[in-house]
C-alpha cells in the first residue's frame, strides 16, 4: 500500500503553462519570431494578431503579455501596446496572505487555479515595455500616460511589498527620458534621480546637467552628481546644437518556470516556518511512515542564453552602452522571496490528497474496497495538481540602453544583440530626440 501511495504522489506532474509555449519559444531560440507569433495566436484560440479573445482573464492575461513581447520584436508596438494594456487590467500582484477563493483552491487542489498573480517586477515591467512601444513609434503622449501608470504602480507596491520591489532602475530611465523630452524639467528630474538610486547610469549625467538649468528640483544624490561635473558652457546649462537618441535594447529571454520534484525533507526546511503546526506535524507523520518521499512544485528553470553583449554603431562608430537591468537577476530575487510559501502551497495540497484518500476508504468500509476507493480519490486529486508554471517568460534578460547627442541631419544605427543584427535609420532636427529600439528574445 505504501508504494502505491508513493507512486500516486509522483504521477500526474504535469508542466502546466509553461508546456502550452514551449514551441514558441522554440521558434524565438531558432529565429522565427513569425513562428511563435502563429503558436501563441493558435494558443489563444484566434487567427492573427489583431484579434483578442472575449475572456481575457486566468491564462488568457499572461498569454497575452507574451504575444506583446513577440509583437515588440516584430515592431508591431500598437498591437504590442494594446495586448500589455488589457494584462494590466487582468492580472493582480501576487499575495499569499488572501484567503479568497482562488487561492484557497490553489492550496487545496492545484496551483494553477484562477486569475494569475504576478510578482512585483512583472507588474512594473508591463508598463515598461509598453513605454518602448510608444517610444518605438514616436508617441510621446502614450508614453507619458504609461509612465504615471508606473508611478502608481510604484507607490502601490512600495505600500503593500517593499519600497526596494518597487523600483527597477530602467524604469525610471524611460520614465525620465519621456519627460525630458516632453520639456517637463521637474518630473524628468524626479525620475532620472530615482533611477539614480538604482544604479549609477554614466549615460545620466550631462542630461541631468543639462536638467539642473531648467528645474531647481534636487536630491543628496544629484547634487553630488553635479558638484562633480565641469561647469555648464552655457549660463542656463542648455545643450546648444544637436539631438538627443536613445538606444533600447531588450535582449536574451528570462527562464520559464518548471514543474520540480524535491524530497519532502528537504521541501519542509523551506516550507515549515509558513506551515501551522498541526500541518507541519502530519507533513513530518506522512514523511515518516513513507507514504509520501517527494513534492512537486513550481519553480524556475536554468537560463540558457549564450549571446554575448550587445554592441551598437552609429555612422560607423562604436556607441558606449550600458546595462540598465538584469532582469533574470530580479526574477530570481522575487522567486526566492515566496521560495517558502511556494512549498507550503505544494505540502498542504499533498497533505490534502492523502486526508482525501483516508476519507474515502473509512467511507468504503476499509478492507481491499476501502483501499481501492483511497487509491481512486487520490488518484482524482493528483490528476488535476498541476504546480502554477505560469510567467511571464518572454520577457527579456536584460535591458540596454545608450543614450548620446548628434548634430542634425542622417545617421545611420546597426544594433548587434541576442542573435540578431539590425540597422535603423534616423533623420533628426535640432532640439529633437529619435529613439531606437531593438527586441531580440534568443
Amino acid at each position: 500500500m505504501r508504494a502505491a501511495l508513493l507512486v500516486l504522489v509522483l504521477v500526474g506532474c504535469g508542466g502546466g503553462y509553461s508546456d502550452t509555449t514551449r514551441e514558441a519559444r522554440h521558434a524565438l531560440d531558432i529565429g522565427q519570431p513569425e513562428v511563435a507569433l502563429a503558436g501563441l495566436n493558435e494558443n489563444l484560440g484566434v487567427e492573427d494578431a489583431s484579434q483578442v479573445p472575449e475572456d481575457t482573464t486566468g491564462d488568457t492575461a499572461i498569454a497575452l503579455m507574451d504575444r506583446a513581447m513577440v509583437l515588440q520584436m516584430l515592431e508591431d508596438y500598437p498591437h504590442s501596446s494594446r495586448d500589455l494594456e488589457i494584462s494590466d487590467r487582468e492580472v493582480q500582484m501576487l499575495d499569499f496572505s488572501s484567503s479568497g477563493g482562488a487561492d484557497i483552491a490553489r492550496y487545496l487542489f492545484t496551483d494553477d487555479t484562477g486569475d494569475y498573480a504576478a510578482p512585483a517586477y512583472e507588474k512594473l515591467m508591463i508598463n515598461t515595455m509598453n513605454m518602448v512601444n510608444y517610444l518605438g513609434r514616436d508617441d510621446l503622449n502614450g508614453a507619458r500616460v504609461e509612465a504615471r501608470r508606473l508611478g502608481v504602480m510604484q507607490r502601490y507596491i512600495s505600500q503593500s511589498e517593499s519600497e526596494a520591489a518597487a523600483f527597477l532602475g530602467a524604469s525610471s530611465y524611460l520614465a525620465g527620458f519621456i519627460f525630458e523630452m516632453s520639456g517637463n524639467a521637474d518630473e524628468a528630474m524626479h525620475w532620472y534621480d530615482e533611477a539614480l538610486q538604482r544604479q549609477p547610469y554614466q549615460s545620466l549625467a550631462e542630461p541631468i546637467q543639462r536638467l539642473s538649468g531648467r528645474t531647481s528640483y534636487r536630491s543628496p544624490a544629484l547634487t553630488t552628481l553635479l558638484g562633480q561635473m565641469p561647469p555648464c558652457e552655457t549660463e542656463d546649462c542648455s545643450p546648444g546644437p544637436g539631438a538627443d537618441v536613445l538606444v533600447i535594447i531588450n535582449h536574451g529571454r528570462i527562464a520559464p518556470k518548471v514543474a520540480l520534484r524535491i524530497n519532502i525533507g528537504r521541501a519542509l526546511v523551506f516550507a515549515a516556518p509558513f506551515l501551522a503546526i498541526s500541518n507541519l506535524s502530519a507533513a513530518r507523520n506522512l514523511a515518516a511512515q513513507g507514504l509520501v518521499t517527494y513534492v512537486n512544485y513550481p519553480t524556475l528553470g536554468e537560463t540558457t542564453e549564450t549571446w554575448g553583449p550587445a554592441r551598437v554603431t552609429m555612422d560607423g562608430n562604436p556607441l558606449p552602452l550600458e546595462d540598465a537591468l538584469a532582469l533574470e537577476v530580479e526574477a530570481r530575487r522575487a522567486y526566492d522571496a515566496i521560495k517558502g510559501q511556494v512549498m507550503a502551497s505544494a505540502i498542504m495540497r499533498m497533505i490534502t490528497r492523502v486526508a482525501a484518500g483516508q476519507i474515502a476508504r473509512v467511507a468504503a468500509g476499509g478492507g481491499t474496497a476501502g483501499a481501492i476507493a483511497s487509491i481512486g480519490t487520490q488518484v482524482a486529486m493528483n490528476a488535476v495538481d498541476t504546480p502554477d508554471t505560469r510567467s511571464w517568460s518572454m520577457l527579456p534578460a536584460r535591458l540596454t540602453v545608450g543614450r548620446v547627442r548628434v548634430p542634425a541631419g542622417q545617421h545611420m544605427f546597426r544594433i548587434e544583440a541576442g542573435g540578431a543584427i539590425a540597422t535603423r535609420e534616423l533623420t533628426l532636427q535640432d532640439g529633437g530626440y529619435g529613439v531606437v529600439v531593438l527586441t531580440s528574445l534568443r
